[in-house]
């Protein structure tokens, strides 16, 4: 069992999501940053789809009350465990009574603790994420408050005694490109024609900034104006995280993981599904500028990241006797 001692309620139990409901209302959901998540579980041996925490809110504080594992990534943070201070991106054991801390990140906004064999909580349409939305899911519908105490799926995890890390290439750089503009690879979406050429224009060829209007649905952004070529009347569609909408105001919001499952607002383009992790990376403030790509290289792109998760795991696998 682990019990939290410092948090806010942005900070949730969260997992890959649970797919497959959009028709019942009900969002994909998940970790924000699902290679972050994907990678903790796997730095650990677990199975890449088991619930650990996402901290939105920092400074974070736990106590382990069992001898376990954990694994910390996505943003970069100051961490430690005891009197051990730890790298970025890193699995390390914890015994009972040592505090795990996460300090607030000097790059990124979001950070992700795994444990060895997971949370030990009861899975809701087949996931374990939090829906703050709907109030079900993760630990009591909710985000985490001080003194929640959350069970263990308790494993073997035959880590070194000074712990273990993973090296990301495509993340590589991820500090320059996080604290200056964060470049962010879109396709045309269905009303992409719909926008005038000048508004088609700047939406790839200016700079946008994150409001303070943002938050697991979505993120609002502030820059030029957007107009239709004329007026459109549009029934309400689905989207998916990733899906730029277009409302009256023409500033831009970005729907993310827990965004609504349909909306009437023209879309002017989507962002590629391999570039999500850099919008859950993304603060408040920050500035994007959006590149059009052919779905070729979407796809690639895509591809590219789960080929190098499959590589990670063999290697894991053979180093430390993890199951693949």
């Amino acid at each position: 069992m682990i019990e939290i001692l410092t948090t806010g309620l942005p900070n949730t139990v969260q997992d890959l999501g649970r797919p497959g409901h959009l028709a019942l209302g009900v969002s994909h959901g998940g970790a924000m940053d699902r290679q972050a998540l994907t990678i903790a579980n796997l730095l650990l041996g677990n199975d890449p789809s088991a619930a650990g925490i996402e901290v939105a809110l920092h400074p974070f504080r736990l106590r382990a009350h069992v001898d376990t594992a954990v694994a910390v990534t996505g943003a970069d943070c100051t961490v430690s465990v005891g009197v051990r201070s730890c790298p970025p991106w890193w699995a390390t054991p914890i015994r009972a009574g040592e505090t795990l801390v996460l300090e607030a990140p000097r790059v990124g906004a979001r950070s992700y603790i795994a444990f060895a064999g997971g949370l030990d909580l009861p899975p809701v349409m087949g996931s374990r994420a939090t829906d703050v939305k709907g109030n079900f899911g993760g630990f009591a519908g909710r985000g985490l408050s001080r003194g929640d105490r959350l069970a263990l799926n308790l494993a073997q995890c035959p880590l070194p005694a000074g712990g273990v890390g993973a090296a990301l290439e495509e993340r590589r750089g991820t500090a320059d490109d996080l604290t200056n503009t964060i470049g962010l690879r879109v396709l045309p979406a269905a009303e992409f024609d719909a926008f005038t050429p000048e508004a088609q224009a700047a939406f790839t060829g200016s700079e946008w900034s994150i409001t303070n209007d943002a938050n697991r649905m979505g993120y609002r952004l502030s820059g030029a104006t957007l107009s239709l070529a004329s007026p459109v009347e549009l029934l309400s569609h689905g989207i998916m995280p990733g899906t730029v909408q277009v409302p009256p105001s023409g500033q831009p919001i970005i729907q993310l993981a827990d965004a609504n499952t349909c909306g009437g607002y023209p879309k002017i383009a989507t962002v590629i599904e391999a570039d999500l992790w850099r919008l859950a990376q993304a603060p408040v403030g920050a500035r994007l500028r959006f590149s059009p790509v052919s779905t070729a290289e979407s796809t690639e792109a895509l591809r590219a990241q789960r080929n190098w998760r499959e590589a990670f795991v063999t290697a894991r696998s053979r180093a430390f006797g993890y199951r693949k």
